[in-house]
């Protein structure tokens, strides 16, 4: 449809020059000033955005050392899918399994093969096995020690990994549909798993309505993901499903769902369409590469994939309204 011409002006208005038309620009502007950001800059917790199948919602989502956080509580959750309750019953049953040892017995046994042996060799046998005992000990103290400081070294580095949390409780991630309910559940003080914040407590003061403005970054299109790849190779929009990939990820370690990240994790079919699109972005032969990995990867087995994943997440929102 071809685009029609403006309307040249009555000569009974007023000609606006640019002057004109530049402070009414301004004006426009000023009256849907930015959101400020300064609130979530002090407070490093952010607005997220979030379109599911269902809907799109706010939430809340931070990063902080994985020491300082205590995950989300998945029991309540898990009791409602048979499977995972029966591996629980199972579970627990092979843990309360209890071996007795007859001690007792065993000593008896030892005291008879000692008076049927020839006390000199008993006793060289005895000297021979504390020396051994005593070398095998110090070794495994050495061992061990070594172990330690090695699993030590290994904790600390875990617990200083920044990991994304969410407004999230039982196991559920808590997504509103307007501002003005995410900002009344802050206030409500109820239980969640943000609350273990140190700023928490103030952000549930100063909180408005009119900070619930996310940034582009961190507003994230999972309903379009599937269809996307559905739209073939040519179609595809990295922005849309690299981003999607982050989102994912970090529901996936705040909610708890290993299923989710193993079909994320390296050396995955949908890690590999990741990696491909974060090259096919670039330019020069890294660009060109990432192109042709691009083609290599199945339409179909990707969208199948993603749908999975839209499906798991889906199935542990609460929405509030």
């Amino acid at each position: 449809m071809a685009r029609q011409s403006p309307q040249r002006p009555d000569a009974d208005e007023p000609e606006l020059d640019d002057t004109t038309e530049s402070a009414a620009a301004d004006e426009v502007e000023v009256d849907r000033p930015a959101a400020d950001r300064a609130l979530w800059d002090e407070l490093r917790i952010d607005p997220v955005e979030i379109a599911l199948p269902a809907g799109t919602g706010f939430t809340l989502r931070a990063y902080r050392p994985a020491r300082e956080l205590t995950p989300t509580d998945v029991a309540e959750r898990d009791q409602d899918d048979p499977f995972l309750a029966r591996r629980q019953v199972v579970e627990t049953e092979d843990d309360e399994e209890v071996v007795i040892l007859d001690e007792e017995f065993a000593a008896l046994s030892a005291e008879d093969e000692d008076e049927e042996e020839d006390g000199e060799k008993r006793a060289d046998r005895r000297r021979r096995g504390r020396t051994e005992a005593a070398e095998d000990e110090a070794g495994e103290n050495e061992t061990d020690e070594d172990e330690t400081d090695e699993d030590e070294d290994e904790a600390d580095a875990a617990g200083d990994e920044e990991v994304p949390a969410f407004l999230t409780h039982r196991g559920k991630l808590l997504l509103f549909k307007t501002p003005e309910s995410l900002v009344s559940f802050i206030r409500s003080g109820a239980p969640n798993d943000l609350s273990q914040l140190d700023s928490w407590n103030e952000l549930s003061e100063r909180v408005e309505p009119a900070d619930i403005a996310p940034l582009d970054e961190d507003t994230y299109e999972l309903d379009l993901v599937v269809e996307n790849l559905r739209g073939g190779h040519d179609a595809w929009d990295p922005t849309l499903l690299i981003e999607a990939g982050e989102i994912a990820r970090d529901l996936a370690y705040a909610l708890r769902l290993p299923g989710v990240l193993d079909m994320l994790s390296a050396g995955s079919s949908l890690d590999d369409l990741d990696e491909a699109l974060r090259a096919s972005v670039n330019g020069g032969i890294g660009g060109f590469m990432g192109r042709r990995r691009l083609k290599k990867i199945g339409a179909q087995t990707a969208s199948l994939g993603w749908r999975t994943i839209v499906g798991k997440i889906s199935a542990v929102v609460d929405w509030r309204d």
